[in-house]
Order: structure tokens, then C-alpha cells, then sequence
């Protein structure tokens, strides 16, 4: 998949996200993406149900099309700081 792809995933998944995606640095195959979510829907939401929220925006994007996804989620306010 294509980052831009996964990222209009995301954002229509997570309510009023902004995603930028792009291929994770390294020596990696193409289907290893870095993500970084930036969503209020985040406020008050744990790490893990964060990373969460994300792969069930891709749903099964996750098991068939990449096979390595970095996710950096944050709200607003984590993302100014």
C-alpha cells in the first residue's frame, strides 16, 4: 500500500485525525510504514487503546497489506508540545 493510502485510511477512520505516513527509515521492505496520528479522539485514551484505534481504521489492511506499521498517536496538545 502506499503511505498516502494508509493515511486517508486513518483519517477516516479516527474522527477529525491527521495523518502523516510515510516508509519507515532503514533496511526495511516497502510494506514497513511509520505513521504519526495526530487526533483529539486521543484525549484521555491510553497508549495502547491509541494503537488500537489505529489498526482498526486500517482493519484488515493490517494482516494483508503491511507488515510493519511504527505508530506515533498523539492529540493536539502532545503534538504542540
Amino acid at each position: 500500500m502506499e503511505p498516502e493510502d494508509v493515511a486517508a485510511l486513518i483519517e477516516d477512520g479516527i474522527e477529525d485525525a491527521e495523518a502523516d505516513v510515510s516508509r519507515a527509515r532503514g533496511d526495511h521492505d516497502d510494506d514497513h510504514l511509520a505513521a504519526t496520528v495526530v487526533s483529539p479522539a486521543f484525549e484521555g485514551v491510553s497508549l495502547v487503546d491509541r494503537h488500537e484505534m489505529v489498526y482498526d481504521a486500517l482493519g484488515e489492511h493490517m494482516t494483508t497489506d503491511i507488515h510493519a506499521l511504527e505508530i506515533r498517536a498523539q492529540t493536539p496538545g502532545e503534538a504542540a508540545e
